[in-house]
C-alpha cells in the first residue's frame, strides 16, 4: 500500500455546485487550503463556496460550462498564476434519460461534450501547468478523473453516458503511466450510485445508494494513497467487473431487461 502523502494545499474541482463535486469541496475545505470551484448553477455554487469559506478555506469560484475550453484554461492559469496547483478533480458530468425512446442526437452530443471534452478541457491545462511546477519529493501534482462503474460495460439504458465514462476511464488509466516521468499522479474515480441531482430522477432501485459526503470521504482517502482506481462500493464494482467479463451475447440478454433511465 502506498504511504499517505502531504495533503494538497491548492485544489481545483469542477462540477462543484452539487452532488459529489459539492461534497468534495466541503470535504477538502480547511484553514490554509485554497479551492477553485467550477459549476454552472450560480446560486448553488455560491452556497457551496460560502460553506467552504466558513470551514476556513480560501475560495475562488467560476460559473462556467466546462465545454468552454479557452475561458476555462484562462481561468485555471489566472487562479494559479502565483502558486502551484496540487490537485485537480475533473468531476463535471451529465447524463440523460432514455425512458422515452432512447437518447436523441442532441442528448448524445451534450453528454460527450461535457463528460469527455469537459474532462479534457480541465485536465490538459492543469497538466501543462503542473509540468512547469517545481517537484516536491518527485511530485508535481495530481489529476483525478471522474468516471463511473458504468464505464466497464455499456448499458442499454444509458449508452452515451456509459461510453463517455469509458473514454474517461481508459484515458485516465493510460495517462497515469504517461505522466509518471513528469511526477504527475493520475487516479480514475469509478463510483456507483451516489445521491445527486443525476440520480434523483431515477425511478428504479439503486443498490447500495450512497450519500455524497460518504463518497467524497472515500475518494479523498483513495487520492491520498495515490490509488490508480478508486472504485466503490465494492459489491457494485464486483458486479460491474463480472458483467464486463461475460460473453457479449449472454450479457446483452441480461442487460436489455434492466430499467431505463427516466
Amino acid at each position: 500500500m502506498t504511504a499517505a502523502r502531504t495533503p494538497p494545499g491548492t485544489i481545483l474541482i469542477t462540477g462543484a455546485s452539487s452532488g459529489i463535486g459539492a461534497a468534495l469541496a466541503r470535504c477538502y475545505a480547511a484553514p490554509g487550503r485554497r479551492l477553485a470551484l467550477q459549476g454552472r448553477n450560480v446560486a448553488r455554487l455560491d452556497a457551496v463556496a460560502a460553506e467552504c469559506v466558513s470551514a476556513g478555506a480560501t475560495v475562488c469560484s467560476l460559473p462556467l460550462d466546462v465545454t468552454s475550453a479557452a475561458p476555462l484554461a484562462d481561468w485555471i492559469d489566472s487562479v494559479f498564476s502565483d502558486g502551484s496547483l496540487d490537485l485537480v478533480i475533473a468531476n463535471a458530468g451529465v447524463s440523460a434519460g432514455t425512458g422515452g425512446g432512447g437518447e436523441d442526437a442532441e442528448q448524445v452530443r451534450r453528454i460527450f461534450a461535457v463528460n469527455v471534452d469537459g474532462t479534457l478541457n480541465t485536465a490538459l491545462p492543469a497538466i501543462r501547468r503542473m509540468r512547469g511546477q517545481p517537484a516536491l519529493d518527485g511530485r508535481r501534482g495530481q489529476i483525478a478523473l471522474m468516471s463511473s462503474l458504468a464505464a466497464f460495460r455499456g448499458f442499454p439504458g444509458a449508452p452515451a453516458y456509459c461510453a463517455s465514462k469509458a473514454a474517461v476511464r481508459v484515458w485516465g488509466e493510460a495517462l497515469r503511466g504517461s505522466l509518471q516521468a513528469d511526477g504527475i499522479l493520475v487516479s480514475v474515480i469509478c463510483p456507483g450510485f451516489v445521491e445527486s441531482p443525476m440520480t434523483a430522477v431515477n425511478d428504479f432501485p439503486m443498490p447500495f445508494l450512497m450519500l455524497a459526503d460518504r463518497a467524497a470521504r472515500i475518494i479523498r482517502s483513495g487520492l491520498t494513497r495515490d490509488r490508480a482506481r478508486v472504485a466503490f462500493p465494492w459489491p457494485n464494482y464486483a458486479a460491474a467487473r463480472l458483467i464486463a467479463a461475460l460473453p457479449p451475447a449472454f450479457a446483452d440478454r441480461c442487460l436489455v431487461r434492466l430499467p431505463k433511465k427516466g
